[in-house]
């Protein structure tokens, strides 16, 4: 049995650990709300968004622009949403999962300090790599969503895809893989941004669905497809950066927990240690007692 002095250590050491992680699920609890709100904040936008895809949809063919024309799949652009830092339980690793399941060849721009160093471990294609900030901007965002055209422009990569942990609530984070470009199918496409969203599509007046654009609806796609991808890019960092701060609250709250039902059991062990040590004091004193009698 290990001396009180060791187990006293181990019960400091112990409630350190519990102060450290209360205080990180605390902060974290706190960031993952303004993660939430923020990402909430955006679904009317989405929502107008979709509606006005949707009326275009229609009118263009196509033929009418690149971002439409499918093509022959050669190497495959994946942006990967991970996390700068770790203690976030599974998050990050579920991620990983989906990219070793990918056995075509594919080039990564990645957010995240933990997706790049992954993707230089496992000898993948790095394109490019940008920092997971705590506060998402849409400025620091839409930097990567034009690098990923960029490439899909000059040929570099002929599809543009997303992976990261949508959020679902503070329990469940989901990985998941989105196409963003080609969009074949601008219903599709649509169906997707409300399920990623969460949002109800609105079922209009027939005034209200004869929108006219000015010059013309091939004018205003080639404005507003852009736009699209970029804030679907957004909205997905927003997600990812909610579900990064429910992770780790999650996973500082069972580490607190732990540490709470271990320092029990230490202090129920301390306690009978000292109890054995003051049973034996009072034996030996009995015994010299006896001897001298």
């Amino acid at each position: 049995m290990p001396s009180t002095r060791d187990i006293r250590r181990r019960i400091k050491s112990v409630k350190n650990t519990r102060q450290i992680t209360k205080a990180m699920e605390l902060v974290a609890a706190s960031k993952m709300k303004k993660a939430q709100q923020a990402a909430l904040a955006g679904r009317p936008y989405a929502e107008l968004m979709a509606r006005m895809l949707a009326a275009l949809a229609d009118r263009v063919e196509e033929s009418q622009h690149e971002f439409l024309v499918k093509r022959e799949v050669k190497t495959r652009g994946i942006i990967l949403i991970t996390s700068d830092k770790g203690l976030c339980g599974p998050l990050n690793s579920n991620l990983f999962k989906l990219v070793t399941e990918i056995k075509t060849p594919a080039k990564y721009a990645v957010i995240g300090r933990k997706g790049t160093q992954f993707i230089a471990r496992t000898h993948r294609a790095l394109l490019a790599d940008f920092p997971a900030n705590d506060r998402t901007t849409f400025a620091d965002i839409k930097v990567v969503a034009e690098f990923m055209v960029q490439q899909y422009h000059k040929g570099v990569v002929d599809t543009v895809e997303i992976i990261w942990p949508r959020f679902r609530n503070t329990l469940v984070q989901v990985p998941t893989v989105m196409s963003l470009l080609p969009l074949t199918d601008v219903k599709a496409a649509i169906a997707e941004l409300h399920a990623a969203t969460g949002t109800v599509p609105v079922k209009e007046t027939p005034a209200e669905s004869q929108m006219l654009f000015e010059p013309d609806a091939k004018v205003v796609l080639e404005s507003l497809l852009p736009l699209y991808l970029n804030r679907q890019v957004y909205h997905q960092a927003l997600e990812a950066k909610a579900s990064e701060h429910s992770s780790r609250m999650v996973a500082m709250k069972t580490a607190k927990d732990n540490a709470t039902k271990l320092l029990g059991d230490l202090t129920l062990e301390y306690n009978k240690a000292r109890q054995a040590g003051i049973t034996q004091e009072i034996l030996e004193i009995a015994a010299a007692q006896f001897s001298a009698a």
